[in-house]
C-alpha cells in the first residue's frame, strides 16, 4: 500500500470513529432527557440498563487496550477501530426511539458542551501522545485521534455526566429568570381561577375532561400534553396562559417529595384535586404513604377557602383526615361516606351512561363515549369542580357528551376490518391496567388480544404486581402477548398459574414483532388492549 493511501485510509477511519462520537453522545443525552436530566437518575438507568458493559462497548474497550499495548501495529489496530465504531454508528443511524430526542435549548447547550470535553480529550490526548516525537506524521496524528475517540466511545456516559453538571449554574440561573416572569405574568392576573389536579393516575384525562367541560363557560386555558413540572408549568404560563383567560387547570406530577409544593408555591390554586394514590413510581417514593403525602402537598396549599375534591376509591385517600378549606370526597367503588357517587353505569357500543348523585338530593344522568370506571371517576371529579365554579348542569351534559378520548389513555378505536383497538398505551399502573382489562373482559363476538410489557416503576413490588397481572390477564384476555424481557417471567407465571392455554401465550422481544405476530392472525370482531409501551429506558 503506497504512503498516501495509508494515510488517507487513517483519516476516513478518524472521521468514522469521531462520527460515531457524536452519534453516541446524542442518544446519551436521550437517555439523559427521559430521565429529567437528572445525573442520578441518569446514573440509575445505567446501572439497571447495563449500557456500559454492552457487548460492542466491551469489544471498544478491549480494542482501546489493544491499540495502546500494540502501538507499532497501527494498520491492524485502527481496522478494529473501524469495525466497532462503523457497527455503532450504523446501528445509531438506524435506530427508532418511541421518545426521540428533542433538541430543546436546553438540549443543545448539553450536547454542544459534551462535544467540546470531547474535543478536549481528543486534543489532549494528541498532544501528550505526540510529546516528544520527532516524526510527527500525518498518519500518527490521524491514529491517535482515532484511538482517542474510541477512548472517549467508551466513556462518553461520563463526558455526558461531567457536560451535564457544568452546566448547572447556567441551568439554574435561566430557570430563575423563567420563573419570576411567570410569577409576574400570574401577579398581573389577580382574578384567574387556578385549579391543581395531582394523582399517581388519571390526572392527564382529568385534566382534559375538566377542561372541555368549563370551556362552555368560561374561557380556559391548561397545562398541555405531559407539561406536569415545575418548568413545564412555567413555560405554560409563559407561552399559553393569556390576559383574557378566566381558568388556568394545572397539571401537577412528582418523582420525588416537594415536586408538586414546588409547583403549587409558585400558581397558588385554590381548587385541587386528588385523582388517585396508589401503587406508582415506588422506586423513587418506596412506600404508598410517601406517594400519598407528595399528592397532599397541593391540599396542604390550598387556601383556607379553598376546595379541595378528593377520591375516596383509594384507601389512603378515604383514611386521611383533610382538615383544611372545603373537601368534597367522591368514589365510585368506596361510596361510603362521599358527596358524590357515580351509580347505574352501563357500557354500550356508543359509550357509557351513568348518573351522578350528590348532596341534597342532586342526581342527573350523563352519557359519554369513554369507557371504563376509570374515566366515569375522573369525569365525576370533573363535575364536582364545574358545579363548584357555577357551571349550569345543561352544559356539562353537554360537554361531557362531545368528550373526545384522551390519546393512549384507554382510548377505543374500530379499524376498517372491524377490529375494535383499547389504547391504553400511554402507561400502566395496577389500578388502571385492572380496569383496561375489565373493560376488554366485557367485550364480545370475538377473542380478546392483550398486547402488553407489563408495569414498570413498582420498586420491590415490581414483580408480585406483574404477576398478579398476569393472573387478571388470563382471566380476561383469550390471547396474551408479552412484549420485552422487563417483566416477562413475572406475567407468563401469573397468567400460567391462572390456567390459561400455553398456546394462547406469545412472548415477543419488540413491539414491532408483536404487530408482526397479530397480523398473521387477528380476525374481524375481535378487540385488542394495548396496554402501556415502554420507553426506551425499558428493554
Amino acid at each position: 500500500m503506497t504512503t498516501l493511501f495509508i494515510l488517507i485510509l487513517f483519516w476516513i477511519i478518524a472521521a468514522v470513529a469521531i462520527f460515531n462520537v457524536v452519534l453516541e453522545l446524542k442518544r446519551d443525552l436521550m437517555m439523559l432527557q427521559q430521565n429529567s436530566y437528572r445525573n442520578e437518575r441518569y446514573m440509575g438507568w445505567l446501572r439497571k440498563s447495563g449500557d456500559t458493559t454492552s457487548v460492542l462497548r466491551l469489544c471498544a474497550y478491549g480494542a482501546l487496550l489493544f491499540s495502546l499495548a500494540w502501538f507499532g501495529t497501527e494498520i491492524f489496530a485502527t481496522l478494529i477501530i473501524l469495525v466497532i465504531t462503523g457497527i455503532n454508528s450504523y446501528r445509531l443511524m438506524t435506530a427508532r426511539y418511541k421518545k426521540p430526542l428533542v433538541m430543546t435549548a436546553r438540549a443543545t447547550r448539553i450536547f454542544t458542551t459534551s462535544i467540546v470535553l470531547a474535543a478536549l480529550v481528543v486534543g489532549l490526548a494528541v498532544l501528550w501522545a505526540t510529546f516528544g516525537l520527532s516524526a510527527r506524521s500525518g498518519s500518527t496524528i490521524a491514529y491517535i485521534i482515532t484511538v482517542a475517540a474510541l477512548g472517549v466511545y467508551c466513556i462518553s456516559h461520563v463526558i455526558l455526566l461531567c457536560a451535564n453538571y457544568l452546566l448547572q449554574p447556567i441551568e439554574k440561573s435561566i430557570n430563575r429568570k423563567y420563573q419570576r416572569e411567570a410569577e409576574r405574568i400570574l401577579a398581573s392576573m389577580p382574578d384567574l381561577k387556578i385549579i391543581g389536579i395531582t394523582g399517581s393516575y388519571g390526572k392527564t384525562s382529568t385534566k382534559h375532561y375538566l377542561h372541555r367541560i368549563l370551556s362552555e363557560h368560561f374561557d380556559t386555558c391548561m397545562t398541555p400534553g405531559s407539561f406536569n413540572t415545575t418548568l413545564g408549568v412555567i413555560r405554560t404560563i409563559r407561552e399559553h396562559l393569556k390576559p383574557y383567560n378566566e381558568v388556568f387547570i394545572v397539571e401537577m406530577g412528582a418523582k420525588q417529595r416537594g415536586d408538586i409544593k414546588e409547583i403549587a408555591d409558585l400558581v397558588h390554586p385554590t381548587i385541587g384535586i386528588v385523582t388517585a394514590v396508589g401503587e406508582q413510581h415506588l422506586e423513587s417514593f418506596k412506600t404508598v404513604e410517601n406517594v400519598a403525602n407528595t399528592k397532599f402537598e397541593l391540599v396542604d396549599a390550598l387556601p383556607a377557602d379553598g376546595v379541595a375534591v378528593i377520591n375516596n376509591d383509594f384507601e389512603p385517600i378515604a383514611s386521611r383526615d383533610v382538615s383544611a378549606g372545603k373537601v368534597i370526597r367522591y368514589g365510585i367503588s368506596n361510596p361510603a361516606g362521599v358527596s358524590y357517587t357515580a351509580t347505574s353505569i352501563t357500557y354500550s357500543a356508543d359509550g357509557t351512561r351513568f348518573t351522578i348523585s350528590g348532596p341534597n338530593g342532586q342526581s342527573f344522568e350523563l352519557h359519554t363515549r369513554l369507557v371504563g370506571e376509570c374515566n366515569v371517576s375522573n369525569l365525576v371529579a370533573a363535575t364536582i369542580v364545574a358545579l363548584e365554579l357555577g357551571v349550569p348542569v345543561e352544559k356539562i351534559k353537554y360537554a361531557v357528551q362531545n368528550i373526545e378520548q384522551v390519546e393512549h389513555r384507554l382510548q377505543v378505536k374500530r379499524t376498517p376490518g372491524g377490529v375494535t383497538i383499547l389504547d391504553d398505551a400511554f402507561n400502566s399502573n395496577p389500578t388502571g391496567s385492572a380496569m383496561a382489562l375489565d373493560v376488554l373482559a366485557s367485550m364480545k363476538g370475538g377473542r380478546r388480544i392483550i398486547i402488553t410489557p407489563g408495569m414498570i416503576e413498582l420498586g420491590d413490588r415490581q414483580e408480585e404486581l406483574n404477576r398478579a397481572f398476569g393472573e387478571k390477564i388470563a382471566t380476561s384476555a383469550d390471547v396474551a402477548i408479552i412484549v420485552g424481557q422487563y417483566n416477562r417471567d413475572a406475567i407468563v407465571e401469573g397468567i400460567n398459574a391462572a390456567g390459561m392455554d400455553a398456546d394462547a401465550i406469545k412472548v415477543v422481544d419488540s413491539f414491532n414483532e408483536a404487530q408482526t405476530f397479530l397480523q398473521s392472525f387477528i380476525k374481524p370482531g375481535d378487540t385488542v388492549l394495548y396496554e402501556n409501551d415502554l420507553p426506551d429506558t425499558f428493554k
